[in-house]
């Protein structure tokens, strides 16, 4: 949510983001109803005239003159006063949701263009592997290796689910916990094992409502069910107001993920990269405006650290205006090489806030102590995709007679496995 204020100070500001971004939102309807909200809000002053004038009559009455004109124009007053509040009920609820609506502003240094095709890449690490045979996709080679079941999954619940088997379990396993003790031993985060079922303020705070409802699994009694860790991470000072030496706050989680991915399609269909349920473990931070791009750059390098760590190739992109999400303000997205698949894959999105949902969580902090409460600023990062990071090791590491080698760094947490090999017939 933005700054009320800009629609006042800054309109043409927020116009040009608009502009930038590509984003069909109707600005001068907001800040009409901005002005309408103001001048109905002189109700107040009306009901205090009401209760004046109210205190008179009884004054009038104890002393044994006659009110009735006084009681006249409370009567006036009173049917004034309902024809405003019903407006005013009427002009706060359209407010509201369009304040819910408006996107966010993006930072001066994001790129500017239409779309994917204008994002610019900034950083490239490793040499994307070339092989020297046919490569196969990961959907084949794990169905082949007997460690992915689509099939199966496809029996059990349906399209874009799957089933991890033997090895293909343990390897997802081995990379959580690897992504989690370098997050906390080594990047100082908090491991966090949150609900993994948010209500609707939540949903609200980190803007994935009402904005993407058609994205989420709902319950039946009004919950929904995380699309990702960074709906509780964010949601964990909710309306709280912490003091400055309690920042910056880094948390990461382990959860499952769950998205209807209503609008996916086409090319991402088949195999790991886009299913209903996946895992992922999330890195949040709530720090200071000051430190915040500081803050983000170190959160992105936290994400690459476990890709090299993998021996996987990447590239960094930074997000052009007219690709940038709907919540962020500025996004990174870290690709992974996919030599099956035959192209750049997103295994990782690290974005910053600003003030954007740490207003709609009402989180605030004091600057100095005494000080007057200030919004907290907000970002997270994949770090990484567990799901997407099984795809890129199966189809980087395949080998010509049909097995996959497992990475150094995941090995200890597989019992030293060295190779992943076709089962027994």
């Amino acid at each position: 949510m933005i700054d009320r204020n800009l629609l006042r100070e800054e309109p043409e500001r927020i116009r040009e983001a608009l502009r930038k971004r590509g984003a069909d939102f109707d600005l001068d309807r907001l800040i009409e109803l901005d002005e309408t909200r103001r001048e109905l809000l002189e109700v107040e002053q009306l009901r205090a005239r009401r209760n004046e004038l109210s205190g008179q009559i009884g004054q009038v009455i104890r002393d044994g003159g006659d009110a009735e004109a006084l009681k006249a124009e409370v009567g006036e007053l009173k049917a004034q006063i309902a024809e405003m509040e019903a407006e005013l009920e009427q002009v706060e609820a359209e407010f509201e949701q369009m304040m819910l609506e408006i996107p966010n502003l993006p930072l001066d240094e994001v790129p500017a263009g239409a779309d994917e095709d204008d994002n610019v890449v900034v950083k490239e690490w490793g040499e994307p592997r070339r092989l020297d045979f046919e490569a196969s996709p990961h959907w084949e080679i794990g169905t082949r290796l007997g460690i992915l079941d689509f099939e199966g999954a496809a029996r059990i619940a349906g399209a874009r689910f799957v089933t991890n088997v033997g090895a293909g379990a343990t390897l997802e396993r081995a990379l959580i916990n690897l992504m989690l003790d370098t997050h906390t031993r080594k990047h100082g985060y908090t491991e966090i094992e949150p609900p993994l079922l948010g209500n609707a303020t939540s949903l609200t705070g980190t803007a994935n409502l009402p904005k993407y409802e058609d994205d989420l699994f709902k319950t039946t009694d009004g919950f929904y069910l995380v699309p990702t860790a960074e709906v509780p991470l964010t949601n964990m000072h909710q309306g709280e107001i912490l003091e400055a030496e309690a920042l910056p706050k880094h948390y990461c989680a382990y959860t499952p993920c769950f998205r209807k991915e209503a609008g996916a399609a086409g090319r991402e269909s088949r195999g790991l990269i886009r299913l209903h349920q996946f895992h992922k473990v999330e890195m949040m931070k709530f720090v200071t405006p000051e430190t915040a791009s500081e803050e983000l750059a170190q959160l992105v390098r936290n994400a690459e650290t476990i890709l090299e760590m993998l021996g996987l190739a990447y590239r960094r992109v930074a997000l052009c205006t007219g690709d940038l999400g709907h919540q962020p303000r500025q996004t990174f997205d870290l690709d992974v090489w996919m030599p099956g698949m035959e192209r750049w894959v997103e295994i990782s999105s690290c974005s910053q806030y600003g003030e954007y949902q740490a207003r709609r969580c009402n989180t605030r902090y004091r600057p100095e102590p005494e000080a007057k409460p200030v919004f907290v600023h907000t970002m997270n990062g994949s770090g990484l995709a567990t799901g997407r990071t099984v795809a890129a090791i199966l189809e980087t590491y395949q080998q010509a007679d049909g097995t996959v080698e497992v990475p150094e760094a995941v090995r200890p947490y597989m019992g030293g496995m060295p190779v992943i090999t076709p089962p027994l017939p």
